[in-house]
């Protein structure tokens, strides 16, 4: 069952409560009826050249390179629009490597 962290309304108690995803939430330990959940954390969405390339993280060769020849210019265009071409130039120069080769 999934762990939710709750917090009272009414005297600030924050507490820990397992069960099932459509239960109601509990009540609190002190015996107030008014709690809400906490977020702590959020699911992380990857995009971009963050994205995986191929299946389960076993991308091949052939998907990488594709994958970077994709992504490259995006990333060098926001780059020189931010910040230009000279500095693009001089500190990532790799990113004017053409990859579709």
């Amino acid at each position: 069952m999934p762990r939710y962290d709750y917090e009272c309304d009414e005297c600030g108690e924050i507490f820990e409560a397992r069960h099932g995803f459509d239960d109601p939430a509990p009540p609190c330990p002190n015996g107030h009826s008014e709690v809400h959940k906490r977020i702590t954390s959020v699911p992380r969405l990857l995009g971009g050249i963050m994205t995986d390339a191929g299946h389960g993280g076993t991308a091949t060769k052939e998907e990488l390179r594709s994958k970077w020849a994709e992504e490259t210019p995006k990333l060098r265009k926001k780059l020189v629009d931010k910040l230009g071409e000279e500095a693009v130039n001089k500190y990532a120069p790799s990113l004017n490597h053409k990859y579709d080769d």
